[in-house]
Formats: C-alpha cells, structure tokens, sequence
C-alpha cells in the first residue's frame, strides 16, 4: 500500500520540478536585461608617478539601476597605501538597451574604501560583442589625482540569489 504512494509522490515531485524550472528559464528568457543581472570585469592596472596600481573586482550584481561590487586595490611598490572597499555605479535600463543595440556609454557612481574614504567615480562602456566589451573606470582619488583603469567585462546573467542578496546588505 505505501509503494504507489510514493510512487505517486516522486511522480507529483518530478512534475513541480520541472515546472519550476521551467517557469524560471521563461522568465529570464523574457527579460532582455537579465544578461545584465552579473557582470564579471577583469583585473587592471594604472600607474602613476611613482606606483602602479593593481585593481581586481569582485563581479557586479545589478539591482534596479545600481550595479554593486567590491574591489581591491594594490600600490605597488607602497603596500601600505593598500585598499579594499565598494564600488557602485549607475546604469539606466535606457543605457543598458543602448549597449544591448551596440552604442557606448558614460556612467558614474562612487566607491567608499573600508577605512571610510569616499570615491567619485566615472566610467565609459563600449561593447565589442553581445555579451563582452571594454569598459574605462575612472576612480578620482583627491581632488586633482584620478587613477584610470581600462579594461574588459563579461555578460554572465542572472546572479545566484545569495550574490543579488549580499550586494543588497553590502549597501
């Protein structure tokens, strides 16, 4: 007797399975913003007068029109000028289908390091294919220093639901 009932349990478990998995790919595949939901940008480095400055983020997570990510920055050869913090910048849904359709972009946003320095920040998008392109970051340190990165990104789609979480508490 309690065979066909599992039976019949593995058999309704299978099916809400894969009907929710279903549902899930749909709504990516109806969003044509959800490739914007992660994005990976390589490391970069700038160099001033007398260091060179190495900086790695962690992938950006968009939430509405911020993306969020953190950062690391390595001063060489003055390790003691080294900083971690967050960075956000600011892209509309109007800029992102621009760069979906090929065009470039400005935006800005700022960056706030662990020890509580505040960061402007400016940027310009070029895509080179539809999920990668070059991206600049302009991060002004003081006033009159600016450190300018010029680098890569990557499309890699919807983030895993605890990343899109953590950007969210990293605010």
């Amino acid at each position: 007797m309690g065979v066909p009932q599992i039976v019949g349990v593995r058999r309704f478990a299978s099916i809400a399975i894969l009907l929710i998995a279903t549902g899930a790919s749909m709504r990516g595949a109806a969003d044509p913003m959800a490739k914007y939901g992660l994005v990976a940008i390589k490391p970069a480095t700038a160099t001033i007068y007398i260091a060179t400055i190495s900086m790695t983020f962690q992938p950006f997570v968009r939430h509405r029109t911020e993306f969020a990510s953190t950062y690391s920055a390595k001063v060489f050869p003055y390790f003691f000028y080294n900083e971690k913090g967050r960075i956000w910048i600011v892209i509309t849904d109007d800029e992102l289908r621009r760069v979906d359709s090929g065009g470039s972009i400005d935006f800005t946003g700022h960056a706030l390091s662990e020890s509580g320095d505040e960061r402007r920040v400016q940027g310009h998008v070029v895509p080179s294919g539809p999920t990668t392109g070059n991206i600049r970051v302009r991060v002004f340190v003081t006033r009159r220093i600016s450190l300018t990165y010029y680098t890569t990104y990557v499309l890699e789609g919807a983030p895993a639901p605890e990343a899109a979480v953590t950007a969210i508490q990293a605010r």
